[in-house]
């Protein structure tokens, strides 16, 4: 992917560069992040680079400047209205500073360490949108007032919305839930926690089976699709507060895996793809 950032007028509230994956648009003119997919080859040649930038803005008068803006750094931030200059920075996703993802190890000690893998196995957010887990990074301090939850939720229909304090101070039956939350399921429906205090892991298995971490903290909001499996653990902060969001009245029922079945699970793997080495892996009794 290449990451454009432009100036946009509110022509449309959403994007959707990426099969199921949208971005949001604030309703003012505001800097934004655009994701274009790259051609089959793998790689985009510089005309072609040049085309995507110059497609989201108007008449440059300073073409070769953005070219050699394009051939140095491939990932520019480029704002319509202002001249392109060789001086213009990396592109940046705040989101890396509230939610990380890396790939696990098989260790089965304590489910609260980070589990990485030796060496460490990072995992972008690309290949979080591949497997449908979208992400943002809020102002957790100003939920109440944040315009961009507000717009993602009237956008989304996610009409209830409580809080969850997972620790075993607020938690009744805490080890009873723990055990529950980390057992590898899937839900019907999506499901939508943005962390406004502490940290956790959501573990979401990709399209050959293995476990990804996603660790979140205080701003990250993110979403797993319905029929993904997945699970959820504390950190060592032993502590997160959550808001759960959902359409309608909640649904949290948990289907432990394997519920192949379901039609959740077969839309996921119809709309994700799933690596054909992984079935049969479980034996789904209901099938």
């Amino acid at each position: 992917m290449y990451h454009i950032r432009t100036r946009l007028t509110p022509l449309a509230y959403f994007l959707k560069e990426i099969p199921s994956v949208y971005r949001i648009i604030p309703r003012s003119p505001v800097a934004v992040l655009v994701r274009f997919k790259l051609c089959s080859s793998g790689r985009m040649s510089l005309e072609e680079r040049f085309d995507v930038v110059r497609s989201t803005g108007e008449e440059c008068i300073q073409e070769e400047e953005l070219k050699n803006l394009l051939a140095n750094k491939p990932q520019p931030i480029c704002y319509d209205g202002f001249e392109p200059s060789s001086r213009m920075h990396m592109a940046q996703d705040s989101r890396e500073e509230v939610i990380q993802a890396w790939y696990m190890d098989d260790s089965n000690a304590d489910q609260r360490l980070p589990h990485h893998r030796e060496p460490n196995l990072f995992v972008s957010f690309d290949k979080l949108d591949e497997l449908g887990v979208l992400s943002w990074r809020l102002d957790a301090d100003n939920y109440e007032k944040d315009e961009v939850l507000k717009q993602i939720r009237e956008s989304r229909g996610y009409s209830y919305m409580d809080f969850c304090e997972v620790c075993p101070e607020k938690l009744p039956n805490y080890e009873e839930k723990i055990k529950n939350f980390f057992e590898e399921h899937l839900h019907t429906d999506e499901e939508i926690r943005y962390c406004v205090a502490g940290s956790g892991y959501f573990d979401v298995r990709d399209k050959n089976d293995e476990w990804i971490r996603i660790w979140v903290k205080k701003g990250a909001m993110i979403i797993l699709p319905a029929g993904i499996y997945h699970r959820f653990t504390l950190d060592s902060n032993n502590y997160i507060k959550a808001m759960r969001l959902f359409v309608g009245d909640p649904v949290w029922t948990p289907f432990n895996r394997p519920h192949d079945h379901l039609d959740a699970r077969k839309k996921y793997i119809e709309t994700f793809g799933t690596d054909d080495a992984t079935t049969g892996l479980a034996v789904d009794a209901a099938a």
